[in-house]
């Protein structure tokens, strides 16, 4: 009778050291999925941080490059707010997907609002060109015309440079659906055979027109990423679900990826991010039952 006590006993504590073990070994899996989601949401927050940084530099360029009172007051202002949105960023948490949402928008405004002032001074320019190529004629000075064309080509270079940061292209109306085997809208995970990701490139004057290739990268609720293959990203090499060569002419371009499911999918929040020329373009998260 007591073998047989002892027995139960040894049996009911090796079965409560085995469910301890499952539990911490549970525990580690989610532990270890949660970083890895913390280290994508710091690499975006950390892009955008260098962004902001580099557009206040602009501005500190093109002030250098101008000799009107009147723009350049302008120019300090839309730096100041430059500065205030960058020090909001440093301050919220890369979790925090409200506020980073709302300074990626912010920041796609800056950058709408740099474009613009790269136009006015480029057209300020070409005014100051006409004026120094008729005092050269006028007045004849052949050294006074080499000096002038040499501080001319110098700019043009600046703005060059200036023009590269504000033609990056932005994925704006970032949508993901999911479908199921009869490509209708489907209400649960479960169901889904096909996910669709659509989004718009936004208008860009000062971009480069021609092909464009653009990856989309999902991202699953355990930190997966939805593999088709990779690309070269930031000196490595990441991981991309769907690709798509678009010509790209300048002007507003709805653009739509599928991914079609062949594993199975859980519920909660997926990542969708896209990438282009090396940089990462929009981001968004997405919750499905």
């Amino acid at each position: 009778m007591k073998k047989a006590l002892v027995a139960a006993v040894v049996v009911v504590i090796l079965a409560m050291a085995g469910g301890l073990m499952y539990l911490l070994l549970d525990n580690r899996n989610l532990e270890q999925e949660k970083l890895e989601m913390l280290e994508l949401a710091e690499l975006d927050k950390q892009e955008m941080e260098n962004d902001y940084e580099r557009l206040s530099l602009q501005y500190s360029e093109m002030m250098t490059q101008i000799n009107n009172d009147s723009i350049i007051a302008q120019l300090t202002q839309e730096q100041m707010r430059t500065q205030q949105l960058l020090q909001e960023l440093k301050n919220v948490k890369a979790a925090d997907a409200r506020e980073i949402a709302r300074l990626k928008k912010e920041l796609a405004t800056v950058r709408e609002v740099l474009r613009s002032y790269i136009r006015q001074v480029d057209s300020l320019n070409q005014v100051n060109q006409q004026l120094i190529a008729e005092n050269e004629n006028v007045k004849d000075q052949l050294a006074h015309s080499n000096s002038v064309n040499a501080d001319l080509r110098q700019e043009k270079q600046n703005l060059t440079e200036k023009v590269a940061i504000a033609a990056q292209l932005d994925a704006t109306a970032i949508s993901m659906s999911i479908l199921n085997k009869r490509q209708k809208s489907a209400k649960k995970m479960k169901d889904c055979k096909t996910i669709q990701v659509g989004f718009n490139i936004a208008r860009n004057v000062t971009a480069t027109n021609g092909n464009r290739t653009l990856y989309v990268r999902i991202q699953t609720p355990a930190g997966q990423i939805l593999t088709a293959g990779t690309f070269p990203y930031e000196n490595r090499q990441l991981e991309y679900s769907m690709k798509k060569v678009v010509e790209y002419t300048g002007e507003e371009l709805n653009v739509q990826t599928y991914w079609q499911v062949n594993e199975f999918l859980d519920a909660g929040q997926y990542r969708v991010s896209i990438f282009a020329d090396g940089n990462m373009i929009g981001t968004k998260t997405f919750t499905f039952e």
